[in-house]
């Protein structure tokens, strides 16, 4: 089969592999579509300790069942042709967190993508221990697998949302532009939010996909202050919710000082590894009864969700997805996705 080979830092490299064999308990699907997420870049460009060269990575993945093997015992059937999404999280099925379903905090996680071959190749293997974890996401009808290649990174957003109890009339600051920014807006809009203001130092990329979405007030951190801007913004009182959909310090710090009483705060972007540690005032979360939540991926019920408004139309994917680019261009797209030009870009591996 055909398949985007991950060969180390800077080298990925289109070639022939050997088509997988799909094993008891284990599900083929043929792949159709894979997003790049901006891990990926990250993997490109840094390398990953889950991703052992050679290695096929990818996990925004859609596309049709081809086979299924022997032993499978699933709530619905699992039949050729069916469209699916696959979950991203596999759990070790053994560990407290799993216990409570939370394969994504399972400290021996071995997602696709990652540890197992991912999406960009022709096909891909649902491991026996993901399908016993229903990690196989039937599509509503109607929806499309070029629509359904956004489940997974919608998942995430939602995943973060659900500690953070948006409701009418609140005011919400995001940090960051990417797609992940853009969709954290749309959910809090769809949640009742009265007010969203974005912020990212790349200005031009989020004035230009800003456009696209109504209702959103955006910020230039380099030219405007961020906190006085949103002191000015709610009379004085600060943001309900914050969250910083970007690797960065600053947007931790200033997120905390920027919240009203009883706001929350989602650390939903990681930092680097070897700087990951801020300098808080710890007195704002006392005094002002702050609660702060980190998210880490997502699960089955969040892809459920996502899969759900995509395809009630209530997040439209077309205004997300700003180029389709064949597999043998997948070098093209991530260099896209690294400089900001796309929201998201998906890959088409074959026609559906």
């Amino acid at each position: 089969m055909k398949a985007a080979v991950y060969h180390g830092i800077g080298d990925i490299r289109i070639e022939e592999i050997k088509t997988p064999i799909c094993g008891p308990g284990e599900v083929m699907v043929k792949v159709n579509y894979c997003a790049i997420c901006g891990t990926d870049v990250r993997i490109y460009f840094h390398g990953h300790k889950k991703v052992i060269p050679p290695a096929v990575i990818g996990h925004e993945i859609t596309g049709a069942i081809e086979e299924t093997g022997s032993g499978i015992d699933y709530p619905e059937p699992l039949k050729k042709g069916d469209k699916v999404a696959l979950v991203t999280s596999i759990g070790c099925g053994k560990c407290k967190m799993c216990g409570k379903g939370l394969y994504n905090l399972c400290p021996d996680t071995k997602a696709i993508g990652y540890f197992y071959p991912g999406g960009y190749a022709e096909y891909v293997i649902v491991p026996a221990d993901a399908v016993k974890q229903k990690a196989v996401i039937k599509l509503p009808e109607g929806m499309s697998l070029k629509e359904g290649a956004l489940i997974e990174a919608l998942s995430c957003a939602i995943n973060g949302q659900s500690y953070l109890n948006i409701e009418k009339g609140d005011t919400v600051v995001i940090y960051g532009g990417g797609p992940i920014g853009f969709m954290h807006a749309v959910l809090a809009q769809a949640s009742g939010a009265s007010m969203l203001i974005m912020a990212d130092p790349a200005y031009e990329r989020l004035e230009k996909f800003g456009k696209q979405f109504k209702g959103l007030i955006l910020l230039n951190p380099k030219k405007t202050s961020i906190k006085d801007e949103v002191l000015r913004l709610t009379d004085g009182y600060g943001a309900d919710v914050v969250i910083t959909a970007c690797p960065a310090k600053q947007a931790q710090v200033e997120g905390l000082e920027i919240l009203g009483s009883r706001g929350r705060i989602s650390f939903f972007g990681g930092l680097p590894k070897d700087d990951s540690f801020i300098n808080i005032d710890s007195n704002i979360i006392h005094y002002k009864e702050i609660s702060v939540f980190g998210a880490f991926a997502s699960n089955r019920k969040d892809f459920v969700r996502a899969a759900e408004l995509i395809s009630q139309k209530k997040i439209e994917a077309g205004k997300f997805i700003s180029r389709v680019l064949p597999l043998e261009q997948i070098n093209e797209g991530i260099e896209m996705v690294k400089a900001g030009d796309v929201l998201k870009c998906v890959v088409e591996i074959s026609s559906p």
